[in-house]
């Protein structure tokens, strides 16, 4: 898998996790799990190049 397909792929999960967030309490224990996977495709995102301000509805 090329490196322009993987971050294709982590870009539409990081999106996909953001709607799920949106969607529980955020006391929850699914809420804090998708946290921290959020903040890793974030700093993975981020590290690459990828500018986040479009995508990134959560800002946390």
């Amino acid at each position: 898998m090329s490196e322009k397909e993987m971050l294709k792929i982590s870009v539409e999960e990081f999106d996909r996790l953001q709607d799920y967030m949106q969607s529980c309490d955020k006391e929850s224990e699914a809420y804090r799990k998708m946290k921290r996977r959020y903040t890793a495709l974030k700093v993975i995102l981020t590290a690459s190049g990828i500018n986040l301000t479009e995508i990134d509805y959560i800002k946390e």
